[in-house]
């Protein structure tokens, strides 16, 4: 079940001496970033403010992420596992989720290696709404969709070359420039990885079921 309006009656609270153990994911990246603990009071507070809110075991209380640093969680959805008896919420963290100022509480390096695509697409986004000056992407974008698409064809030429007549070093540069310039033109256009991934999913489920 994925939503964030989740029955609190569907839960096994009983398992836990009314506690659930509650994992949160970087709803973009798929980095885990902490764990906690909810009571009933706690996830009716979550869904209602749209902010994670634990049960402080140590405090006795209910603790919203952030209510000191500002550091908070953001709600995108909410979900039970099979034996409805742990919940994962993802979330869109607002700074750094770990007290000791890393991005998840388990360190910084837990990101799943494409995660970083979704961070880049998230980042090429506020790009394109703030236009910050001196950003290279800005000039891009400023630069029109056709000057986009011809870096998307220089790059995606010289990743070629690269294939066949250079290093690894080389080709994976040419690659990295490449991916770049096609997630500036897409947001261009109004698009982006996601809704890449989303068609090549869907590709792949046609196929696996021909």
């Amino acid at each position: 079940m994925d939503s964030i309006n989740l029955d609190p009656t569907q839960l096994d609270w009983a398992k836990g001496d009314g506690l659930l153990p509650v994992i949160v994911q970087h709803w973009l990246s798929g980095e885990v970033l902490m764990l906690g603990y909810m009571n009933a009071q706690a996830l009716t507070t979550t869904q209602a403010t749209g902010r994670v809110t634990f049960f402080s075991r140590s405090k006795q209380r209910l603790w919203t992420k952030g209510e000191t640093s500002g550091h908070v969680l953001a709600v995108k959805s909410m979900r039970i596992d099979c034996d409805a008896d742990t919940v994962l919420v993802l979330a869109q963290p607002h700074g750094p989720t770990c007290h000791k100022g890393t991005s998840s509480c388990f360190g910084d390096d837990v990101t799943p290696p494409l995660g970083f695509l979704a961070e880049l697409d998230a980042l090429v986004a506020r790009r394109h709404a703030e236009r910050p000056s001196g950003s290279y992407t800005t000039q891009l974008f400023e630069g029109g969709i056709r000057r986009m698409a011809q870096k998307v064809g220089e790059e995606g030429v010289e990743t070629a070359l690269a294939a066949v007549a250079q290093d690894d070093a080389a080709l994976l540069g040419e690659s990295a420039d490449l991916i770049f310039h096609l997630i500036v033109t897409l947001r261009a256009r109004g698009l982006g990885l996601g809704d890449v991934v989303a068609l090549l999913a869907d590709r792949h489920m046609e196929r696996a079921g021909s």
